[in-house]
């Protein structure tokens, strides 16, 4: 019996796309596994990935299109054969635009997948041409992209290997431990040859218990520590006056802007001694080469842009941009970056009739979108039920009858539980796809490995398909899967420098490829030259000037922290990413689920006694927008005035049919129309009560 083995890669949002290699015999995936050949990947996979042949032979795979036949939400289906699902899409859809317009069809999509193919390609191309409402995606990282090319111009960050090279790393708000496991060898082996680690996190995660220090600051303080930090620099002259004055652009406004944050002001706020603030300040000044390493999570508030401009600066103020083993380490995703034009063909096509911004869904579709209202959801890579801040309001839009809604997905998720139509999806077995990592600086093909599940159909094909249904006969819209992915390649190469002499056909050989990085390239931003307007690290930006915002970082705390003070028995909740899910996937996976342990909420000691709150009480956890019950857990994770209830438990597997996202805010963040889920005040009492 012949075994073969496929490579392949993990495509969930993470930043290590990991290397993977699939065992098939007899048309079956009998194993599945980390490749050992892949430079970051090394050998290992993390928690949520192994068991990933659970997923894809799970007995709650859906195989089949299915109708529903019951009251939205009711569990209720019918099979129906692919034809009679795609001609009853197409049919409304026509006939919604000939009442409504394109505007009022919506596609709904994030992080599922994160392939050029099944998502880049899939969310541009037949919502391009039919002229639908285009997708505001700024539920992750909106806020900290905005911030990046206001002041650096491109998002560029070293492979994890570089860590080896710093003395100093500062995680900030940043738990590699369960949202990028790989970088942690390197951390310890850094750790090791003697580097200071610094978690700076409102919660003791698994990755600040092994760092040096943890400084466990008031959630959304973060910009007013990075002042703080900045005013104690300045004050004792410990900048690089002559990098500053050679490559930035509002150096001395900013120091008369970090004159104001002096480090008493600062521990007020952010609730460090000032003596750890000034001890940070300076050992961050003289201790060389220094990196910050973040992740999205700290730009997850209303004052998400600004705290993200501010850590910005600090690299600069200290002259460690361009430093092998310094400057700032948050994603590679400026380098691998595909030519627009043949990803989306957007100059062939209707204009964007408007955009609509996916942190407000449900908004959306209760009233706030209108001329026309959306009449048509089609939701694929998402589960926003699951995933999306406000879901009671999300819940109340996709209650509408007048709603026509589909879903293509692996699983029956919550939200498909509210669709007309349901579609089933192909697992990253049974497709082809090209990934690029916002971790690395490496391509990775996915060659399917097995076929399809029962009728399960990739992305790409449903598009396809629906492209013929409505009448489209434009050719890219009904290429194959290697077409698509070579066309796009072959232009972003022929453009992007970083792309030079990587073919299909050496991905096809070779699996994953470095991208091409000189030595005068391999350092981000080591020969001086930043994209930004003036070529320079803009520290007082034009470009936020320009957008009426301010030119220079500051710290404002959330409208909702101000509106619920701690005082009157608030609390703030953080609902940062499990360590057995990637968000809501994998999140109904059995094994995982055990793993990851019921939903639960964790409790200062000092909290749960002024509440009569036990280890172990369900509790209830509320504000204005909803409210979960969720299991206790009394711990000093967490600081007084903190609690935390990791996110991505799907709402009917959860104890009351609603997870934590029922009380997280859709409000927008100061920049980028950013979600800002830990900007959340809460009130937690015992259930019963």
């Amino acid at each position: 019996m012949t075994t073969t083995l496929i490579r392949g890669c993990c495509p969930h949002d993470c930043p290590d796309t990991c290397g993977t290699i699939t065992e098939v015999r007899d048309g079956r995936a009998v194993a599945f596994y980390a490749d050992p050949d892949h430079p970051i990947t090394q050998g290992w996979l993390c928690a949520k990935v192994r068991p990933y042949l659970e997923r894809v032979y799970s007995p709650d795979r859906l195989l089949y299109p299915l109708r529903r036949v019951g009251p939205k939400g009711s569990g209720q289906w019918e099979r129906i054969s692919w034809d009679e699902a795609i001609v009853t899409i197409a049919s409304r859809w026509q006939a919604i635009i000939a009442e409504y317009g394109a505007a009022a069809i919506l596609p709904y999509s994030y992080s599922g997948t994160l392939g050029l193919l099944q998502t880049a390609i899939v969310d541009a191309r037949l919502w391009n041409r039919m002229g639908a409402s285009g997708l505001d995606r700024a539920i992750c990282c909106a806020a900290a992209h905005a911030a990046v090319y206001a002041t650096l111009g491109a998002r560029r960050s070293p492979d994890y290997d570089d860590l080896l090279h710093s003395r100093l790393i500062i995680l900030w708000g940043h738990n590699p431990a369960s949202a990028g496991p790989h970088a942690m060898p390197f951390i310890r082996q850094a750790q090791r040859a003697g580097a200071y680690v610094v978690a700076i996190d409102p919660r003791r995660t698994a990755t600040a218990r092994s760092a040096d220090l943890h400084l466990p600051i008031n959630p959304a303080t973060d910009g007013a520590l990075a002042l703080g930090m900045m005013h104690v620099i300045f004050a004792e002259h410990l900048h690089d006056e002559a990098w500053l004055e050679q490559h930035t652009i509002g150096w001395r406004e900013l120091r008369t802007r970090a004159a104001e944050y002096d480090p008493e002001r600062v521990a007020a706020i952010t609730g460090l001694p000032a003596a750890t603030i000034i001890d940070l300040a300076r050992r961050y000044a003289t201790t060389k080469p220094a990196i910050i390493k973040t992740a999205d999570g700290i730009q997850r508030h209303q004052n998400g842009g600004q705290t993200f401009r501010a850590l910005l600066c600090l690299p600069a103020v200290v002259g460690q941009y361009g430093v092998r083993g310094g400057g700032f380490a948050y994603s590679t995703g400026g380098y691998a970056t595909w030519d627009g034009a043949a990803v989306g063909h957007g100059a062939e096509c209707p204009p964007t009739p408007r955009m609509i911004n996916m942190n407000r869904l449900g908004a959306a579709l209760t009233g706030e979108v209108t001329d026309p209202p959306i009449m048509s959801l089609f939701v694929y890579c998402a589960n926003p039920l699951a995933s999306s801040p406000n879901a009671g309001l999300i819940e109340q839009g996709l209650r509408r009858d007048d709603l026509f809604t589909v879903v293509h997905d692996l699983f029956l998720t919550d939200t498909a539980r509210y669709a007309d139509i349901v579609l089933p999806a192909t697992s990253q077995l049974e497709h082809l796809d090209l990934h690029r990592a916002y971790g690395h600086r490496y391509l990775t093909l996915n060659q399917p490995a097995i076929a399809p599940l029962g009728e399960a159909k990739s992305n790409w094909d449903v598009t396809r398909l629906l492209a013929a249904a409505m009448g489209y006969t434009e050719p890219w819209l009904h290429e194959s899967a290697e077409e698509a992915i070579r066309g796009v390649l072959d232009a972003s190469r022929a453009r992007n420098p970083f792309l030079a002499g990587i073919t299909y056909e050496r991905l096809q050989r070779e699996g994953t490829v470095r991208l091409a990085l000189t030595p005068e390239t391999d350092v981000p931003f080591a020969d001086g030259h930043f994209p930004t307007p003036s070529g320079k690290v803009e520290l007082w930006s034009a470009t936020m000037a320009a957008q009426g915002l301010d030119p220079l970082p500051h710290y404002e705390p959330p409208a909702e922290y101000v509106a619920h003070p701690l005082a009157e028995g608030w609390l703030t909740l953080i609902s940062a990413a499990p360590h057995h899910f990637v968000s809501s996937s994998m999140a109904n996976q059995p094994s995982l689920r055990t793993k990851e342990g019921p939903p639960s909420i964790e409790i200062n000691p000092a909290d749960a006694a002024a509440r009569g709150i036990r280890d172990g009480d369900e509790v209830i956890v509320g504000n204005q927008r909803g409210e979960c019950r969720l299991r206790a857990v009394i711990s000093d994770n967490v600081p007084p005035g903190v609690v935390f209830a990791a996110k991505g438990h799907w709402a009917m597997l959860s104890p009351d049919g609603r997870n934590v996202n029922w009380t997280t805010p859709d409000a927008l963040a100061d920049l980028g129309g950013q979600s800002t889920f830990h900007s959340n005040r809460v009130k937690v009492w015992r259930a019963g009560e």
